[in-house]
């Protein structure tokens, strides 16, 4: 069974896609690990337990994801919600570390309770793709603004970049042997080291994590403030976001797996300090960017093991990410995800559920958060109830 999987594996695997997964990794490495390490700064953390945070969030995230995705061959790659590391961010102002791990266990628990008994899988399936992919839109849209807003804070770098992507994917020739982001990519690193000399720091001398394994602390204030915010965050904000897009792009993502997928990686990062898993939307959508389906699981699969890896070699690699320009992520960023977002906007407003689908993409956009739960579950709510009044002929459309 083994042999048959790493066979088509090496059958579907391509340039591209394997230029997808770098890109995807880069991101995923760089920004959310500067939110983590916020974050961490506030309780003031000693530098072994944040860099226990990365290898819990990635090292064990990782490899559940290269093995659900040579299963299902689909892309669909579990890391940590960084909407809910905000909310920790948020919660360890009144309440301990200790506390905070003892609600990402019972988080996990109760997702993992959600995802065996198919509960959530059956709410799912009654949300209108449409008003779904309107939230999605409005996450996805902040990208694409900071790829214009680097343009203008570190041109040297992404102006450069743009260029590249453009000329590439202006030349079919050109893009068939050398994908767009690849160029992207390539023209980033000759701007950084011509022009910045490299990273501006020298990586740690520390190559790889010694983990932590923190001891849970169970309370009430824990577990009313915490749990079911990110238990909320996970499956609509994150797992909504990214179950959407794969359908979006004609796969077929089993919720109710993913869903206990999220429970079993939050149960074994808790212990290490790490935020709940989720199904991620922005680095699925990167693997998603390219015109070959079939193999949009092998990116997955190598971005898996590349964040295993990463997590392994935590105190290393953060280091070089962390010097990388903002600049040079918010391009890789946005240019990556241009074509998942104009087919977000396409399925949100192109039919039915239009109105909804407005409504769960403005109030997403507005970024507001009430009762410590974000505006992607406040959008789609919101969205599904104007749709409901205004276009009710459409639910009756969709029930038949």
């Amino acid at each position: 069974m083994f042999g048959i999987m790493l066979k088509d594996f090496a059958r579907d695997i391509s340039a591209q896609h394997a230029g997808n997964a770098l890109i995807a990794f880069i991101f995923a490495a760089t920004g959310p690990i500067a939110i983590m390490l916020t974050v961490g700064a506030k309780p003031g953390l000693p530098e072994p337990a944040l860099a226990t945070w990365m290898f819990g969030a990635f090292f064990f995230n990782g490899l559940i994801s290269s093995v659900i995705c040579l299963i299902y061959r689909q892309p669909m790659v579990f890391l940590w919600t960084i909407p809910g590391m905000i909310l920790v961010g948020t919660a360890l102002e009144n309440m301990s570390f200790a506390e905070v791990v003892g609600a990402y266990l019972a988080c996990g628990l109760l997702l993992l309770v959600l995802g065996a008994s198919g509960l959530f899988g059956k709410l799912a399936d009654r949300i209108p793709m449409p008003i779904v992919m309107g939230m999605v839109a409005a996450l996805l849209l902040k990208f694409g603004v900071s790829w214009i807003e680097a343009m203008l804070s570190g041109p040297w770098i992404a102006v450069p970049m743009t260029i590249a992507y453009f000329a590439t994917a202006a030349i079919p020739m050109a893009a068939r042997y050398c994908p767009p982001m690849i160029s992207t990519l390539i023209i980033g690193v000759v701007a950084l080291i011509l022009i910045q000399g490299g990273p501006a720091e020298m990586p740690s001398a520390d190559l790889f994590i010694t983990p932590i394994i923190f001891t849970p602390v169970f309370s009430w204030q824990a577990m009313v403030e915490l749990v079911i915010p990110l238990a909320i965050t996970v499956l609509f904000a994150q797992n909504g976001q990214g179950i959407a897009l794969l359908r979006n792009a004609g796969q077929n993502p089993p919720v109710d797996v993913i869903t206990a997928v999220c429970g079993y990686g939050s149960l074994l990062a808790a212990w290490f300090g790490a935020v709940s898993t989720c199904l991620t939307g922005p680095v699925n959508a990167m693997l998603l960017a390219s015109n070959e389906p079939r193999g949009h699981y092998t990116g997955a699969v190598l971005l898996s093991l590349m964040c295993a890896l990463f997590g392994l070699m935590a105190p290393f690699f953060t280091s070089i990410m962390l010097a990388t320009p903002p600049a040079f992520i918010a391009t890789l960023g946005g240019l990556a995800l241009l074509n998942v977002l104009k087919g977000s906007f396409v399925t949100a407003f192109g039919g039915r559920f239009g109105f909804g689908a407005l409504i769960a993409f403005i109030v997403t956009i507005s970024n507001i958060t009430f009762l410590n739960i974000g505006a992607a579950f406040w959008g789609i709510l919101a969205g599904v109830l104007a749709s409901w009044a205004m276009e009710h002929s459409d639910f009756e459309t969709m029930q038949a």
